[in-house]
């Protein structure tokens, strides 16, 4: 323990003075930094949304004033939070001195808690320091932020730094989930479960102020995911323009109290209430959409009910005589990225009643139309599972010419994943490609065998993923006999760039033993080149795991006459490990043994499953 006094000791001394008192905080700003603070907020103004924070640069001052004449530390106290931030990277030998350094900090922030989370630096500090802190500690610092009665929590969650600090604490729930830390023995809420639901009624108490704003809104989407029980990565701030991908299977569940199960269905009742707001406001409509979404995922009887009041609610607008509101709600930016949402949730009778009602012969209008597209591209995912899409299906492909003419090629791209999964009208997509191609007569042109021979030059995405769709056929001897008259060169260019290294995988993978060797016999010459490439080297490998114990005695020897190459190569030498190509030259029977026992496993495996 004498140990531990001394360290905090010299923390204490290190981080050279303690944070200064509320007064001090509160001086005016010289004229210089008063306009550096103008500059910022025309920042924010112009910026908009994702809750990115600016980068200051080194030569501007902390302003004490921020957006709307808000109080700013001054700057001792953000060269306080920033050596606290300097001291959680170096880390902690032990939970002892790292408990003691928390304690530490949150003394110094306890009486203006408020007025740290919204300031820059002290925002990025507190949102690092709250996975360190106690549930009961997160509890405490978010009823000081909040206020009396969680008076204050509106100004904060709508703040650009102080959204992200209530965001970070309301992720710490998760932790209670194996534990009784934040349940009083009497069984009272804990400090942090009450503090959630306080939010929650603020939230339920200002709905229209939450969602609409920019940062607000991203408070009450994590709120919707601690009361249901379900986390997502947190926010990057990185890069806040860049789209999230499959966040739904990134989600970890947890155990809430049962007092979030009532809070859950209460807020949902309210934005239902507003929902008016979703369909005009982009802002309004994303946490209307993460409402469907974690209820699809935990609560799905909830889930039902709101996309079948969603849809009522869609269908009740009024529209031109004769024509369905939906037609126009799928048209419009906002409604349409909710009308996705829904789609992808929604049950096949909800599926059915869209389609046969409103939908049916106007979906390849829709194909064309630069908003509503989307919508479709949903729809056609969803009918894959369903007797819907072979009726789906006979009204999109009539429009399949007009619809790659006006670029939409993420429809056929989904037509073409649907065939594929569905295991139906798989020989009519491929015939409807082939005449869209201008390729189906003569029959020469479908594998390109009397075409003067260019090299492959630029590899298209969705022609990429159109391929790996069809790739999925039960029917592709098409596709490999087309691969078959790719010259060496191109087969290289195809595997080392990133669409086309998918394509050459999925096609050699999915062929069979013979196909495949047809395949590996035009790659001979380009292994070693293939392993030194950061993608070739996957596809590579890829096809290693595929091939038979002959093909990968034909790779091994060409490879190890490369060795010196191999082994200094980056990305290469993984290679040369995972193939035992040490091995292979000095001890080929051994390595051929060994082979031969993967090479079975792997079939027995393949027999099982199928």
């Amino acid at each position: 323990m004498a140990s531990s006094r001394s360290v905090i000791i010299e923390m204490r001394h290190w981080t050279e003075q303690p944070l200064p008192h509320g007064d001090n905080m509160a001086k005016e700003n010289s004229g210089k930094q008063q306009k550096a603070g103008a500059q910022k907020r025309r920042h924010v103004t112009d910026g908009g949304g994702g809750g990115g924070q600016r980068k200051k640069r080194n030569d501007e001052g902390p302003a004490e004033h921020g957006d709307g004449g808000r109080k700013r530390l001054d700057g001792p106290s953000v060269g306080y939070f920033r050596r606290v931030g300097e001291r959680l990277d170096e880390g902690f030998p032990d939970d002892e001195e790292k408990e003691m350094f928390v304690e530490n900090v949150l003394a110094e922030v306890k009486g203006k808690a408020g007025l740290v989370a919204t300031d820059r630096t002290g925002s990025i500090t507190l949102q690092r320091l709250l996975p360190h802190c106690s549930p009961d500690q997160v509890g405490e610092v978010m009823a000081e932020v909040g206020g009396a009665s969680g008076s204050e929590f509106q100004a904060v969650c709508c703040d650009r730094c102080g959204g992200h600090v209530v965001e970070s604490a309301l992720r710490q729930m998760s932790r209670c989930a194996d534990s009784s830390q934040d349940e009083e023995e009497d069984g009272s809420p804990g400090v942090l479960e009450a503090q959630v639901l306080s939010l929650g009624q603020v939230v339920r108490e200002n709905i229209a102020e939450f969602i609409s704003h920019v940062h607000g809104s991203h408070v009450v989407r994590t709120l919707l995911h601690v009361l249901t029980g379900c986390l997502g990565p947190p926010r990057s701030e990185a890069r806040p323009g860049v789209k999230d991908r499959n966040i739904a299977s990134q989600m970890t569940d947890f155990d809430i109290p049962t007092s979030f199960w009532y809070e859950m269905g209460k807020l949902a009742e309210i934005l239902m209430e507003n929902i008016n707001f979703s369909i005009t406001d982009g802002v309004a409509s994303a946490v209307f959409q993460t409402m469907l979404t974690v209820c699809h995922r935990k609560r799905p009887k909830l889930c039902k009910k709101l996309l079948k009041r969603t849809m009522e609610y869609l269908m009740s607008r009024s529209a031109a005589p004769g024509v369905s509101p939906l037609l126009v709600f799928l048209k419009d930016q906002a409604s349409s990225r909710l009308l996705e949402t829904v789609i992808q949730l929604s049950h096949i009778s909800l599926l059915r009643d869209v389609y046969k009602n409103h939908l049916k012969g106007n979906v390849v209008s829709l194909a064309l139309h630069p908003i509503a597209n989307f919508p479709i591209q949903r729809l056609t995912a969803a009918a894959a599972k369903y007797k819907l899409f072979p009726r789906l299906f006979d009204e999109l492909i009539q429009g399949v010419e007009a619809i790659l003419a006006a670029g939409h090629m993420g429809v056929i791209v989904q037509l073409a994943e649907s065939c594929a999964e569905s295991g139906e009208k798989q020989d009519e997509m491929m015939k409807c490609l082939l005449h869209a191609f201008h390729c189906a007569e003569p029959g020469s042109r479908q594998t390109e065998l009397k075409q003067p021979e260019v090299p492959l030059t630029s590899i298209c995405y969705h022609g990429s993923r159109l391929v790996q769709a069809l790739a999925k056929f039960k029917e592709r001897s098409l596709l490999l006999s087309s691969l078959r008259t790719l010259t060496p060169a191109d087969l290289f260019t195809l595997a080392s760039h990133a669409a086309g290294s998918h394509v050459l995988q999925a096609l050699i993978t999915t062929a069979s033993d013979k196909g495949r060797g047809k395949i590996l016999k035009r790659l001979e010459g380009q292994y070693s080149p293939m392993a030194c490439s950061r993608l070739g080297s996957r596809v590579l490998e890829a096809v290693w795991s595929s091939a038979s114990v002959s093909q990968r005695q034909s790779i091994a020897q060409e490879l190890v006459q490369s060795e010196s190459q191999l082994r200094s190569d980056q990305f290469a030498r993984h290679v040369w490990a995972k193939f035992a190509l040490s091995h292979f030259l000095h001890r080929r029977a051994h390595w051929q043994e060994i082979q031969t026992g993967e090479s079975k496993k792997r079939k027995l495996f393949n027999d099982i499953l199928s």
